[in-house]
């Protein structure tokens, strides 16, 4: 299991509850930008932190490889300059009850964050260029235990569902 960061500002609502990420594939100059070639990374059993209005309101557990599909219509006028073919990952998203703010959390979050590509500012405001960034798997459980109860029983719980599924093919291996 491998941990992400989205940040879905313009984005929350129809991602959420649609149950996807969607991004282009490249910045609208045609360059390549790492938080979208990121989508590409992550696999089906990875956790997301999603991150809008300052708070972590949801985490979401990746159910497919990214794939090529047209931007969302629900996105309405959200990235009118965006290709209308971008990458899309879905994704089971649960809400949760008791969003965290990470900005008063700073003390314990930016000695664990990233040199490249964080999330967060050392203040604890979000950078506006980041989509989609790998976590350390530090910065992750430390994450998990602000959030508390809620984000380990989904984590811990899809972690036992991976265990799971690997027991038996070890013992094919034996």
């Amino acid at each position: 299991m491998r941990y992400w960061w989205v940040s879905q500002n313009q984005t929350y609502r129809p991602e959420v509850s649609g149950g996807y990420l969607w991004s282009p594939k490249r910045k609208a100059n045609g360059d390549r930008n790492p938080f979208y070639d990121f989508m590409r990374e992550v696999a089906p059993g990875d956790a997301v932190f999603s991150f809008a209005d300052t708070r972590i309101s949801a985490i979401g557990i990746i159910s497919s490889h990214a794939y090529e599909a047209p931007k969302p219509l629900e996105f309405g006028q959200a990235g009118a300059y965006w290709d209308m073919i971008g990458w899309r990952v879905d994704v089971r998203f649960f809400e949760l009850r008791l969003p965290i703010r990470p900005s008063e959390h700073m003390a314990v979050l930016a000695p664990l964050l990233p040199q490249r590509y964080a999330p967060l500012l050392p203040t604890g405001s979000g950078l506006q260029s980041i989509y989609l960034t790998h976590l350390p798997e530090t910065l992750a459980v430390a994450l998990i235990d602000l959030i508390g109860v809620e984000a380990r029983n989904l984590v811990l719980g899809q972690r036992a569902a991976e265990d799971a599924a690997i027991q038996p093919a070890i013992g094919l291996i034996e």
